[in-house]
C-alpha cells in the first residue's frame, strides 16, 4: 500500500464521519460486552492514549504493534499499539499518546505528524477509555523497545490486515469459567484481539471508505 497515498487518503477520511460502533462490533469478542459502548462512563474510569503510527519502508506502509510483557494485570502479554494512560503534564490526549510512544519504542514525538484521531473505545475490565491516534512519520524509526513495557516490537505491513486469512476465531478462556468466542488477526504469530483489533477493524473500514476499495 503505497505510503504517500495513504496519507492523502487519511487525511480526507478525517474529514468525515467515522464508521464507529459499526466497525468495532465486527471484531468484537462475543457475547459483546455493551458497556463498550455506553454514551455514561462510570466516574471512575481514566483516559488512555494510543499511537497507530505509518512509517514508509520502501513505498510501501508499516506500522508498529508492541507484546506487553507477562505481569500481573488485565493486559498481561496481549498485543496492543504503543500507548498508556493520560498523565497530569499531558496538555491533551494527543499527548499523552506521542509521549507513550516515545517512552515505549523510542519514537522522537517531534518526527511525528499527527493526522486525526479514531473512535474513542471504553474497555470495562481496566476502566480505560482509549483514543487512537494516528499519525506518521516520514521515514523508518530506529525502534528501541522499552525492556518493561514492551517484550517486542511487531513492525506489520499494513496490506496484511486486508487479506482474508489473516483474520481467525477461537474461543479464548479470560478468567474462571469466562470464554469468549473471539475474532482475531494472526500477525506474525500473534493473536491480536479485543480493544487493538477492534480499533484495528475501524482503521480498515475508514482506509476502504464508501466505495469499499482499497487504495494502491
Amino acid at each position: 500500500m503505497n505510503f504517500d497515498l495513504l496519507i492523502r487518503r487519511l487525511e480526507q477520511a478525517m474529514k468525515f464521519p467515522l464508521p464507529g460502533k459499526k466497525a468495532h462490533l465486527q471484531m468484537s469478542p462475543m457475547p459483546v460486552d455493551m458497556r463498550r459502548f455506553d454514551s455514561v462512563l462510570p466516574e471512575n474510569h481514566r483516559k488512555s492514549g494510543v499511537l497507530i503510527l505509518f512509517y514508509p519502508i520502501g513505498k510501501d506502509t508499516y506500522f508498529p504493534l508492541i507484546k506487553r510483557p507477562e505481569y500481573q494485570g488485565f493486559h498481561s502479554g496481549q498485543v496492543a499499539f504503543p500507548g498508556g494512560k493520560m498523565e497530569q503534564g499531558d496538555e491533551n490526549i494527543i499527548q499523552t499518546a506521542l509521549r507513550e510512544a516515545e517512552e515505549e519504542v523510542g519514537v522522537d514525538r517531534r518526527d511525528v505528524q499527527v493526522l486525526g484521531s479514531l473512535t474513542e473505545l471504553f474497555i470495562p475490565t481496566s476502566k480505560f477509555l482509549v483514543s487512537p491516534i494516528l499519525g506518521f512519520v516520514e521515514k523508518q524509526p530506529d525502534f528501541i523497545p522499552e525492556a518493561k513495557e514492551v517484550s517486542r516490537i511487531i513492525q506489520t505491513e499494513l496490506p496484511l490486515l486486508f487479506g482474508a486469512e489473516v483474520k481467525k476465531r477461537k474461543t479464548l478462556t479470560v478468567s474462571q469459567n469466562v470464554n469468549l468466542d473471539t475474532p482475531y488477526f494472526e500477525i506474525d504469530g500473534e493473536v491480536v484481539w479485543g480493544a487493538t483489533a477492534m480499533i484495528l477493524s475501524e482503521l480498515i473500514q475508514v482506509l476502504k471508505g464508501s466505495d469499499g476499495e482499497l487504495l494502491g
